[in-house]
């Protein structure tokens, strides 16, 4: 069985994070779990499937700023 769009989308996407901000696989995943960034990329997936990767770049950025406060 095959991965979901979803899935598929989700992999892409964070790869191409992790090479604009210059990470590990390991930084970029625990910065994913720790302000849930798997979940908002996938509830979103419809959204930002349309959209290009400068812009989800700059939407996970936000994401995790808005993120921040309440996670210290």
């Amino acid at each position: 069985m095959g991965m979901s769009k979803q899935g598929a989308f989700m992999i892409y996407y964070a790869e191409q994070y992790k090479l604009a901000k210059h990470l590990t696989g390991k930084q970029l995943a625990e910065l994913f779990s720790k302000y849930q960034v798997w979940e908002y990329v996938y509830t979103c997936y419809e959204a930002l499937s349309t959209t290009g990767a400068n812009y989800i770049i700059n939407d996970i950025d936000l994401y995790i700023e808005v993120r921040k406060p309440a996670m210290a």
